[in-house]
């Protein structure tokens, strides 16, 4: 197992809104550390360094979490669960980290990432990501990046299922369904153009039931 890139936090003293912007005036980022035994511990660590480790690492590698309570230095492994961000300062208010036990699976959603150029867009085929992200299960110390997915051999009207997808080793999904995740659609202007003719039909045959294409669901 690779070394953990540390986080040095404090542990706060006083909570709630006050507090807590006082804190963001200074620097700071107001934290909560908790796990699945109902460990709850509020943190708090400076925005600088916070930023350097979170473009580092992002939400799918485990951190060691280091700072000192009841005059002893704490270590714990944890995922970056939830980062929250100022509505349009570039400044972070809140960070969640989620305790993890390095010998225990996880289940955490990793982003899709698709490679290759389907050989159906010579023919204007579009790709279409259907699932942005997938629920992998594995150890946290095994989190991928992301969930890489070969599109090259894909042709128009073509899907790769969750069921095709080589996850990385110690990796799975638990499956329920084999849904899609990834497709190559027609381009969208014969979208557009197939569209309106099916408009077109309705408008000179029976009309549509009411409600449909309200847009509601």
């Amino acid at each position: 197992m690779s070394e953990l890139v540390n986080l040095k936090l404090e542990v706060r003293e006083k909570k709630g809104k006050e507090a807590s912007k006082k804190l963001r005036a200074n620097d700071y980022i107001p934290a909560v550390f908790y796990n699945p035994e109902g460990v709850n511990i509020p943190l708090k660590v400076r925005e600088g360094l916070f930023h350097k480790v979170w473009l580092r690492v992002g939400a799918t590698s485990v951190v060691e979490l280091e700072f000192e309570q009841d005059n002893e230095t704490v270590k714990m492994p944890a995922l970056i669960w939830s980062v929250d961000r100022h509505p349009y300062k570039t400044k972070y208010t809140h960070i969640d980290f989620y305790g993890v036990d390095l010998t225990k699976e996880i289940t955490v959603s990793v982003p899709v990432e698709v490679k290759g150029t389907p050989k159906g867009a010579e023919d204007g085929g579009v790709i279409e990501i259907y699932r942005q992200t997938l629920d992998l299960t594995c150890l946290p110390v095994n989190i991928p990046h992301h969930v890489v997915i070969d599109v090259t051999r894909l042709d128009i009207g073509d899907n790769i299922n969750v069921e095709d997808i080589q996850l990385p080793p110690g990796a799975r999904i638990d499956l329920e369904e084999n849904f899609a995740v990834v497709g190559l659609i027609p381009p969208y202007q014969e979208k557009a153009e197939v569209e309106a003719e099916e408009g077109e039909e309705v408008e000179e045959g029976e009309a549509a039931p009411e409600g449909e294409g309200s847009g509601k669901e």
